[in-house]
């Protein structure tokens, strides 16, 4: 038997210790601080209240679209499925190569200043994509809002070619979700509150970002769809009104204010071992704030669709 000072008692510890850290990183990956965005219920929810605001030959034009989605990277093509999409190309070699990786995740988010909001800034100086290049290639450094607007153009553009239109269809389904997001339109200097530590009671959250992604849409029901029936149930005929003004630059400053008064400004003054404990009140304003913006989302997506493809 090796003696543990001995070489092969040596390499032995050392693989052990390799195999550890493989494993804390796969379930630091499965984590709810791994997700990003609305997390796939929040945007199977905005995908399912667009789809009820769909004029039926627009709706129609979608799925035709979509049925030519042959990278297998979600479960299905039906617009649900499909408002995944994006964050499944983001990541589909970040562990590799990282191009579609590097290319667009800069997309999915605003890092407007909590104290100081400046799009022109967040947004890269507002880069124009080279001329006569379709949107789904660059640059990397862009901004959500930015996006939202191309990818608009271009599934709007007549001459836009199918594949390209397609592509468009697919970030939209998902950005738009994204925007509507009150993390992914601020930031004070934490990345979007992925820095703020939070815990709350009977549920394993690891940052104040994941909190709103995961954590504030579960919290209003475990179903996708029943959850979509129960938001379309509460929105008004004012609301389509009100809520179809403006554009992603409009939606995103909202979900700025939507961040600066809830997600930040009713956190705990003091933090109890380097957390933040969430209140059962400040959750309850950060559902029904979740609520109300994947509701937004929703509606802004089908007039984005409507509007595009009629």
């Amino acid at each position: 038997m090796d003696e543990t000072g001995s070489p092969t008692g040596r390499a032995a510890r050392a693989l052990i210790v390799l195999m550890l850290c493989a494993w804390s990183s796969a379930l630091l990956a499965l984590a709810p601080g791994a997700a990003y965005a609305w997390g796939d219920e929040g945007h199977r929810v905005v995908a399912r209240i667009a789809e009820h605001y769909l004029n039926p030959p627009v709706r129609a034009r979608v799925e035709a679209l979509l049925a030519g989605d042959s990278t297998g990277l979600v479960a299905d093509t039906s617009i649900e499925s499909e408002a995944i999409w994006a964050d499944r190309y983001r990541d589909s070699d970040r562990n590799g190569a990282r191009v579609r990786y590097e290319q667009t995740y800069r997309w999915h988010f605003i890092d407007l200043d909590l104290q100081r909001p400046d799009l022109q800034e967040a947004c890269f100086g507002q880069p124009a994509p080279p001329e006569s290049s379709p949107a789904s290639e660059g640059p990397g450094r862009d901004c959500i809002v930015d996006k939202i607007d191309q990818f608009r153009a271009e599934l709007a553009a007549a001459n836009t070619p199918p594949q390209e239109r397609r592509l468009a269809l697919q970030f939209l389904l998902h950005l738009v979700g994204d925007v509507h997001q009150p993390l992914h339109a601020c930031t004070d200097h934490d990345h979007g509150g992925n820095q703020i530590h939070v815990s709350v009671s009977g549920e394993r959250v690891r940052n104040l970002h994941a909190y709103w992604d995961v954590a504030a849409v579960r919290r209003l029901g475990e179903d996708p769809q029943a959850v979509a029936r129960a938001l379309i149930a509460r929105i008004q005929p004012s609301d389509l009104v009100a809520w179809g003004r403006g554009h992603a630059a409009d939606w995103a400053l909202e979900s700025h204010e939507v961040a600066r008064r809830i997600a930040y400004g009713r956190l705990p003054d003091r933090r109890y071992r380097g957390r933040y404990r969430l209140s059962d009140s400040y959750q309850s304003a950060a559902t029904a704030a979740a609520a109300v913006q994947l509701s937004r989302a929703g509606v802004r997506l089908a007039l984005v669709l409507n509007s595009a493809l009629q």
